[in-house]
């Protein structure tokens, strides 16, 4: 499946799960609403994925976890707080890099009308360049 789909079923999805539960609730009631709302439209869900961290050749399990991943190309963090900040949209943007993804969805809940809170979150990073000997 084309990667628009995916963010487009999974926005669609987010947008269902905050129609029929509003503002208000704990981030974890949101994470496993959203993944049933998206294995009923037949996506392929991942809760709470550990990322390990890889540093000089060696994976570092540090407790990184990505809400959830969607078809395994996307990422999406979930939030329910006031307001997003730009270490949210870092960290979601971390996770990208560490997992070797594009994009990622960083959504909150705590939005009266939820298109507020939706964020698409790109990776440009190629990783080092490898050097001429």
């Amino acid at each position: 499946m084309a990667m628009n789909s995916i963010t487009e079923g999974s926005i669609g999805a987010a947008i269902e799960v905050h129609r029929q539960l509003g503002p208000g609730l704990l981030e974890t009631a949101y994470r496993r609403c959203l993944a049933h709302e998206l294995r009923k439209r037949e996506f392929l869900v991942v809760e709470e994925q550990p990322i390990p961290v890889v540093y000089d050749g060696v994976h570092i399990e540090c407790g990184f976890r990505a809400d959830l991943l969607v078809d395994r190309p996307i990422v999406v963090e979930l939030k329910a707080k006031s307001a997003i900040h730009p270490v949210d949209k870092a960290q979601c943007l971390s996770h990208l890099r560490l997992m070797q993804l594009q994009v990622g969805l960083l959504i909150n809940f705590h939005e009266v009308k939820l298109v507020d809170g939706l964020h698409r979150i790109v990776n440009h990073y190629q990783g080092p360049k490898p050097t001429a000997s």
